[in-house]
């Protein structure tokens, strides 16, 4: 397989949002088949990164039926790409998937955004600690860490033509953040491309 690098995402938290919900990024169906194909595609995808790009790293998508103070939620795609995904994966893709369920945006956007009211300077503690203020979650740790979500990339709205709202949640956990977040953009836009 020819090695295929990722492109580095936009820190634009409003161009992300526009993507996100731009025609080239919203399915016209989303069905269990759909959530296969596009799972598979972003194994694949993962697998064809440069070296410098690619580490293990978990995939889930789950259908939006629910909250995370509702119950659990209908996984119906998830696998590791290959070995050395740990344990601590499946609570990142838990906490980035409650944060695209809760604002309906990408857990990068919702990064770019604090990051943006921060100002380029702002430490990563920092832009943790402002996201936990400023929107009052709870926090383990004494307000450092959202206890239940994440803005790290990753986590990603699944989109349909007609309909309102979140319908899915892709989540990529294992690379670095920005990539978590292009793999899961870039993959999207080939698998609507190809009318998925």
């Amino acid at each position: 397989m020819a090695e295929k690098p990722l492109s580095a995402p936009s820190t634009d938290a409003e161009v992300l949002i526009s993507q996100e919900t731009s025609p080239e990024q919203t399915f016209t169906t989303f069905t269990t088949s759909t959530a296969w194909t596009l799972g598979t595609a972003l194994r694949n995808r993962i697998l064809s990164l440069p070296q410098t790009q690619r580490k293990p790293a978990l995939i889930s998508i789950a259908l939006a039926t629910a909250t995370p103070s509702s119950g659990p939620l209908h996984v119906i795609f998830q696998c590791a790409t290959e070995s050395g995904t740990i344990p601590d994966n499946e609570n990142w893709v838990r906490r980035k998937r409650n944060t695209v369920l809760r604002w309906g945006v990408s857990s990068w956007a919702m990064r770019m955004k604090m990051v943006g009211g921060l100002g380029a300077g702002a430490s990563a503690a920092g832009v943790e600690g402002a996201f936990v203020n400023k929107y009052a979650l709870a926090s383990a740790n004494g307000g450092a860490v959202a206890d239940e979500y994440a803005i790290h990339g990753g986590g990603y709205p699944v989109r349909v033509r007609g309909v309102e709202g979140v319908v899915a949640v892709v989540v990529v956990s294992g690379l670095k953040q920005e990539d978590d977040h292009q793999v899961v953009a870039e993959t999207i836009r080939e698998v609507v491309a190809q009318g998925s």
